[in-house]
Formats: structure tokens, sequence, C-alpha cells
């Protein structure tokens, strides 16, 4: 059906699922839907002439396969010293859940060859200094007595640590307390190159379609309940209108603008507070190859959760580097290459009072990301020899890291917090829902994308084929593996050995 309007051609298509963002999250959505039911009708559409160009591409992200093994943030510290682990538990669930689906689609083909976008790459935790020495051991106590993880290893012997990762531990003061953990079964993993492989492969099904260069202008909700979507083509100007039964906008730092122009109740009180960043980066092999290990340290005080600074052996697009980082900084972007206006247009009435609070209760931090901003080479140098203290300024290079977008919410009091997860907002029937935060983010798409079927499609997640497949997909998939030992010892056998990371 084709309607002339103000000399552009509108095209009306219709969908059963409609993904706007081209990232991790929708493409791991729509291979879900496309494994449980091949009929659905699926559109994606990118803003960008490629897929996993913006949070997804290997060098806006830490690419480190969040696991909960490393991030002290994951695990803060009582005032009485005690350390709170059930975020870490339930983030490491979480990324197993991811490691089941990727085992299951590489052994259906779905995938290519495991090393084309994840290898292993022990996991530690590093820290100098006998306060943190003694949460790291507090750490190591508790976790190492959970099954999940169990196989982290613990120790303050510089000789050991120094096998672990000699280039931390080259030319360290001796007389500096340090203590590190281990765990060899971590990863490293390339979410762009996943996410492109996913996107190759549901472009072999007829029923999905990929749409790039086009950017959602409008969506509105008809009285049948179905979506009208109005998308513009970048080069052509051509406006096409997408009827869809079900939305997801997965689109990263741009999901709060789209999930506004919704209009969903859902949507108020709901702002975002963007956050940029940038990595030093080595790619002298003399230097790369003495370093196979992501090693993560604590962050400053005031510092967001995603600036953990940490050195990180890297494999993108099949090349080694190192990272260090991230250095964060304040921006008015939502995405990388969005608008310096994304900020202020995203403030509406019904999130003003929130986004101001959060503004006037977190001066520290924004005094903190502009710090950050004006730093210079060798003042990033200088925190990079905290973890390397042979390192030298010309063997390092600044890259612009990816945009993330945190979540500012309605507190009790009716102002605003401050979130750094994420959290999906669907409505109230279930035909749309959005993602919005950053951490841990791409790790746990799979898990994200379990609770999106399970709110927005509960009829046919209560059939017992769409039960029965999950459950191939992801054999843990209705149980628990903080709970289930036994089964944890299974899932974790079979997906370290088809991923080639045990």
């Amino acid at each position: 059906m084709f309607i002339l309007c103000r000399a552009k051609v509108m095209a009306v298509k219709t969908a059963d699922v409609l993904l706007v963002g081209g990232g991790v999250m929708s493409t791991t959505l729509g291979m879900m839907l496309k494994q449980l039911d091949p009929s659905l009708k699926i559109v994606m559409v990118e803003r960008l002439d490629h897929v996993a160009h913006e949070s997804t591409d290997g060098w806006n992200n830490a690419g480190t396969g969040h696991a909960g093994y490393c991030e002290l943030n994951y695990t803060p510290q009582n005032a009485d010293g005690s350390v709170e682990i059930d975020r870490a538990l339930s983030i490491n669930a979480a990324f197993e859940s991811s490691l089941q689906l990727w085992s299951y689609l590489v052994k259906n083909d779905a995938l290519p060859a495991p090393t084309n976008f994840i290898n292993p790459v022990p996991h530690l935790s590093f820290v100098w200094g006998e306060d943190d020495v003694k949460f790291l051991r507090e750490r190591y106590k508790k976790l190492s007595a959970h099954h999940l993880f169990d196989a982290m290893e613990y120790s303050e012997d510089p000789a050991v640590l120094a096998d672990w990762m000699p280039l931390v531990m080259a030319e360290r003061d001796a007389s500096q307390p340090v203590a590190a953990t281990r765990v060899k079964h971590g990863s490293d993993v390339d979410f762009g190159s996943l996410t492109r492989n996913m996107v190759e492969d549901l472009q072999k099904s007829e029923n999905f379609e990929l749409m790039l260069n086009n950017s959602v202008t409008k969506i509105k909700q008809q009285e049948d309940g179905r979506w009208s979507v109005r998308v513009k083509e970048k080069h052509t100007k051509i406006v096409k209108t997408i009827d869809a039964g079900f939305v997801f906008l997965g689109a990263g730092g741009g999901a709060l603008p789209l999930l506004q122009k919704s209009g969903i109740p859902e949507r108020k009180g709901y702002g975002g507070f963007p956050v940029s960043g940038q990595w030093l980066v080595c790619k002298n092999p003399e230097i790369v190859k003495k370093h196979g290990s992501k090693v993560y340290g604590k962050a400053a005080i005031g510092a967001p959760p995603m600036s953990v600074p940490h050195l990180d052996t890297r494999i993108i697009n099949g090349e080694p580097a190192l990272l260090f980082g991230p250095f964060a900084g304040f921006t008015t972007k939502f995405l990388k290459k969005g608008s310096k206006l994304d900020l202020f247009g995203s403030v509406k009435g019904n999130n003003l009072k929130p986004m101001m609070s959060v503004g006037a209760n977190n001066m520290d931090l924004t005094k903190y990301l502009i710090g950050e901003v004006f730093q210079s080479q060798k003042e990033r140098v200088e925190a990079l020899r905290n973890f390397h203290p042979q390192a030298k300024d010309e063997n390092w290079t600044l890259a612009k890291a990816g945009q993330r977008v945190q979540i500012i919410k309605k507190d009790e009091s009716g102002k605003g917090k401050l979130e750094f997860g994420t959290e999906l907002v669907a409505s109230a029937d279930g035909s749309l829902a959005a993602l919005l935060g950053a951490s841990p983010g791409a790790s746990t798409a799979v898990q994200a994308m379990v609770d999106v079927i399970e709110r927005c499609f509960k009829d046919k997640i209560a059939q017992p084929e769409w039960q029965a497949k999950m459950q191939e997909m992801i054999p843990a998939y209705g149980k628990s593996l903080i709970e289930d030992g036994e089964l944890l010892k299974t899932v974790r056998k079979e997906t370290l050995g088809t991923l080639g990371l045990g």
C-alpha cells in the first residue's frame, strides 16, 4: 500500500515484532523469538548504516563478559567491614544464561566458531594497601563459599601474582601490601561480532527484515492496541509507517527519548544522566603479549560504576590489544553519534522534578566527570601506572568509548534518584517495552530478554511448546543456578566446553 504524502512516498508495512535499535539487546530478543516461533514477522530498524555500532561495538564497551568475578562494585562493603554478595550472585547467574544461549546457537550453526566472538581471558581483581587487601580477603571468603564462585583463587603472595599478571607486578613497590583473586574461566566478548553474526543468521529468514539508515520519528498506539511507528530513511527522506503488534525499544541511550515518544503512562518520571568514556589503548605486540587477563581495581570515590579502572586483554575483530580505563566524562549526548541537544530534549514536565533533584544532589559526580574530561595524557598514563608500573606515554593512545545513559527515576518522596543498573519498562498491556540503563548491560542481555518475553508474551510463554524451546535454548530456564549447585555444574561444564572457555 502506497500513499502520496508531501511529495514523499509513505509505505505501510506490517510486523508482528518491531525491534528498534540494531544492538545486542534487540538482536538477542529477535534471535530468541525466531527460535520460539519462526513464523513471527520481525522488522529491525537501525538509525546507522550498520548494526552494532553504538554501545555494542567492541571498542565501545569493556567486553568483560560481566559475571561478577572481578567487578568490585558488585560487592559493596558495609560500614562494619562485611561484604554484600547478592548482586554478584544474580549477575553471575544472568551471565550463565547468556553462555547457555550462545552455546545453543553455536551447536545449531546460528553462530560461527566461538573464537569469532568469545575467548578465554581470566578475570582478576587486584588491590593494594592494607584496607583494600582486607576488603578483598573478605570478599573472597564470602564469594568462594558459594558454588557459583567456588573456582575463585586468592593470593597475597607477590610471586604468585607475578605469575598471574606479570605486567601488573613488574617493578612494583615490594613493601606495598597487594592481593588478587582470579577466575580462570573468565572471558573476553566481542559483542559487536556476536551481534553482527546473529543478525546475519536472522537475515536468512524470509520473516526478518533489516532497515538500516532509518530513524523513528513517531510512535503511536492505535485503538486496536497495535502500534503505528513512523520511520524516515536518512538518504532518500522516504517516510514509512510500520504497523506492529509488539515494539521493543532496545536503542541503548536512545531508548529513553523513544519511550517518551510512545506516550505510555509507565514512561512518566524517567529521565537520563549521560556519561561518556575514553580508553587508553595499546597495540604494541611486545606489550600486549605480556598481559593475558582482565584486571579490575576499585573505583575512585565519587566515580560511577562504569568507571571502575581495569587493564584488559581485548580481542576485537580477531585483533589483540590492551585497554585501560575507562576515563569517564560528561556530555549532553545520549548516543555516541547523537546530538548535544539529547539531554535537554529529554526534559519533560513529568520528569523535571526528578532530574533537577538528581542534578542538585549529585554535584560531586558532575565535578568528577568534568574533571575526567580535562585530564591530560600524562595524568591518564599516571593512573595506568597503578596497574602497569612500566607504562610509557608513547605506547598508549586515547580512544573514545561508548555513550551510556544512567536512569533517573522518582523515589518514594517524588524526587529523583540516580540508578546505575538496567531496568525494563513495559506498557500495561505488554505491547511495548523499553530497556533503560547501562550496567551490566550486554553481558546479561539474554536474561534481560527472558524478562521481556515473560512480561510481554505471557500467553505464548505459558504454552508447553514455548516452555520446551526455552529450556532447550537455556537449560537452566525456570530454575535457580544460585540455589542449585548440581545444575550449575552440569550447565557450566557444557557451556565452557562448547565455547572453549574451560
